[in-house]
């Protein structure tokens, strides 16, 4: 049942649901939350329709707030609110509500939200896309238990995690978090029967995926290993590989639905982790409400070394990077340790003497020398002055 309600109010919704649920005859209400998604007019219907098929695992009343704020400036000071109210059908065994706000009333969605909320229900709010910076502080946000955004839908994915993590607060979550479930699932189960040590792990993904960048700081995080985040063609992310002493353990998905999972001394084995659903990731995020501490400490951990080739390599860089001189400023370097000739004949190289003269400790003034035909000379003197005197 829909029903179209032009320039209305909260109070003629709520009078609009309760007629709803009476034609249908349902008058009870047996939602279990209350989902707000904040979006647009051209991102609303996909959104619609995954929180439609989540709404069969959960039965909740979804407030969908399209802001509409106008162009003209005649347009940005009217406040107008135009709504539709959908119970059944496509709906399935909950109700939405599509809230239309125009002109500076966009900017106070909070005011239209609260009245509708269902009494002593949790409240989740989801932004698809233009998620504002600190979640927690917008006053839609702060109705909340949970809040969702999605890194994906970004310009810059990577800067998006960076301030996820500077602005965390419990009951955020992110939908790039939500997407390597799976994957954290199969890599645990096959450390589990592995008892080897890990030293290091390679993450393969498209570039600018958010959900490759999780997945490797999840690894370094959990496991305390360096991790390398390469690129790949994609779909999504591809493979992880771990090094250990008895060999490699490969998770690869080549075709972005069935993987391959091989392990030192076992036969490879297919893995289903097919590309999910929007529906189904809203889906998993509603089933459960509190805070997700291994996100926080994923999401926190070295995302500064993001988009620098890999997490965990800057130590590994420090250690092969010979060491430097710390200078003062204003004072001369010091001088550079001397280093033998390697074309210099050394004491045991073929044809050297074998007791090479020892420079004397203090060695005396030097003299100018004579040029060697003078030498040879003065010596042929001496010699014919010792004959002589014979």
């Amino acid at each position: 049942m829909n029903i179209d309600l032009t320039d209305t109010t909260s109070s003629r919704i709520n009078s609009a649901l309760v007629q709803a649920r009476r034609a249908t005859g349902t008058p009870a209400v047996g939602m279990v939350l209350t989902l707000v998604i904040v979006t647009d007019e051209g991102n609303h219907y996909d959104a619609l329709r995954a929180a439609s098929e989540a709404s069969k695992e959960h039965p909740s009343r979804t407030l969908v707030v399209i802001k509409r704020p106008g162009r003209s400036p005649r347009d940005r000071k009217m406040a107008r609110m135009d709504a539709e109210v959908r119970v059944g059908g496509e709906t399935g065994t909950g109700e939405t509500v599509l809230l239309r706000l125009h002109g500076e009333l966009a900017n106070h969605a909070y005011s239209v939200v609260l009245p509708l909320l269902l009494p002593d229900a949790p409240v989740v709010v989801w932004w698809p896309e233009d998620a504002p910076e600190h979640p927690a502080e917008d006053l839609l946000g702060q109705l909340a238990q949970r809040r969702i955004t999605d890194a994906q839908a970004t310009e810059d994915p990577v800067a998006a995690l960076g301030l996820r993590a500077a602005t965390y607060t419990p009951g955020d979550t992110d939908l790039a978090w939500t997407r390597i479930t799976p994957w954290r699932s199969v890599l645990a189960a096959a450390l589990d029967q592995r008892h080897s040590p890990i030293t290091s792990a390679i993450v393969e993904g498209e570039a600018y995926n958010p959900s490759s960048e999780l997945l490797a700081l999840w690894l370094a995080q959990r496991l305390e290993v360096p991790v390398d985040r390469q690129v790949s063609e994609g779909p999504g992310l591809t493979a992880v590989r771990l090094e250990t002493a008895d060999g490699v353990i490969c998770l690869d998905r080549a075709n972005g639905s069935l993987a391959e999972l091989a392990m030192p001394g076992q036969p490879d084995r297919h893995v289903a982790l097919q590309r999910r659903e929007m529906s189904e990731l809203i889906a998993e995020e509603l089933r459960r409400l509190d805070p997700d501490e291994i996100y926080e400490s994923s999401v926190k951990f070295g995302v500064s070394k993001l988009g620098k080739g890999g997490v965990g390599t800057l130590e590994r860089d420090a250690k092969a990077t010979p060491a430097t001189q710390v200078v003062p400023p204003g004072a001369d370097p010091l001088p550079p340790l001397p280093t033998r000739d390697p074309e210099a004949p050394s004491e045991h190289a073929p044809g050297s003497p074998k007791n090479p003269p020892q420079a004397p400790a203090q060695p005396p003034v030097p003299k100018p020398h004579p040029p060697k035909s003078q030498e040879q000379a003065k010596s042929q003197e001496q010699k014919a002055d010792g004959k002589a005197d014979k």
